[in-house]
């Protein structure tokens, strides 16, 4: 496991886990292969642009001639698939993408595996194919209850690396993250958008009652054990990357409003999601088993985070534009709920 290929490494957590693979695996060279879509930034990857072991090739998944060609000319003997359409909206919005990316993308990635022999696929999965969980804790083991399409997509994208390794053999381990915040992130995502929101003295969406409860992990952690899983987890088998840190969106609503000096009155309750799943709780002993844990407390990481989006505006100013703002008055512009 020398030269990797990090699918959708310009995405918010792939372009940190590449930070992290030339901070702790300095032998390794790595080729980012993605899209630029509208979520994929090279902005993310410009301080380690022009590390000796980085190069970046501009690349759907789905392309499957342009895949194996990137293979064979960089010598890839890994795959690390963050490559994926993930925001739950979007799906609601326009589901066809999120299908061919999360499902037929993966395809490819395993048929490439496959057919060039490689050493290993690891497969960056989401806490969202268990679907909602009303008590207790998801195990790897749990069935499949997916209620989006982003979450049905991905499902079907792990069923497929479960297919392939029984019928082929395909060496694919799959990795189940909780909800991500840290630096980079695009601003659609609750964390993101709220702090964006509130440094500019906007208000925020809150969805329904806001009691929605997910489990927070700090992006480095979630980096950290998807490091763990590729090069101890076993093949065939799948791993929950959680940081046991299961909070309502109004909690976290509040803090942020709290790190941000901002008052209650720039909170706008707005219409619920379709099918919005109540509660995400991730069982992740098994994954520690291997040694790995969350280091970053949730205080903690969330206030650095604020720090980070109130230090880069340079970042996300420019991507407040554009199709951003027109996607932003779709999702939000008419569904504020009058006070009762």
């Amino acid at each position: 496991m020398q030269n990797l290929m990090i699918t959708g490494g310009a995405g918010f957590i792939g372009s940190n886990f590449v930070r992290l693979m030339l901070d702790q695996h300095p032998d390794y060279r790595l080729t980012v292969y993605d899209k630029l879509t509208y979520a994929g930034n090279l902005d993310n990857l410009r301080d380690v642009a022009d590390h000796p072991h980085y190069s970046f090739v501009h690349g759907d998944i789905g392309d499957a001639a342009l895949v194996e060609d990137t293979i064979r000319k960089a010598g890839i003997d890994t795959i690390v698939n963050f490559a994926a359409e993930t925001h739950v909206d979007r799906s609601i919005q326009e589901p066809g993408s999120f299908i061919m990316t999360d499902v037929y993308g993966t395809y490819v990635l395993l048929e490439a595996t496959r057919k060039l022999g490689l050493e290993r696929l690891l497969h960056v999965s989401t806490d969202e194919v268990y679907g909602d969980i009303s008590s207790g804790s998801s195990v790897e083991g749990d069935n499949y209850a997916p209620r989006s399409p982003y979450s049905a997509s991905k499902a079907g994208g792990e069923l497929l690396c479960h297919a392939y390794f029984a019928t082929f053999q395909t060496p694919v381990v799959i990795t189940r993250g909780s909800n991500n915040y840290g630096p980079w992130q695009y601003p659609e995502k609750l964390i993101p958008l709220f702090i964006t929101n509130l440094l500019d003295g906007k208000s925020v969406p809150v969805y329904g009652d806001g009691q929605q409860v997910r489990d927070w992990i700090y992006v480095l952690d979630h980096c950290t054990g998807i490091d763990t899983a590729l090069h101890h987890g076993a093949l065939g088998e799948a791993y929950n990357v959680g940081g046991g840190n299961e909070k309502p969106n109004l909690a976290i609503t509040q803090l942020l409003l709290d790190l941000t000096e901002r008052g209650p009155d720039l909170i706008t309750y707005v219409a619920d999601r379709p099918g919005h799943d109540r509660r995400y709780s991730l069982d992740t002993s098994k994954l520690r088993g291997l040694g790995w844990a969350p280091r970053y407390p949730f205080e903690q990481g969330l206030h650095d985070t604020v720090a980070w989006y109130r230090d880069n505006r340079w970042w996300w100013e420019k991507i407040k534009s554009g199709e951003y703002s027109a996607y932003y008055q779709q999702q939000y512009g008419n569904r504020a709920v009058p006070a009762k």
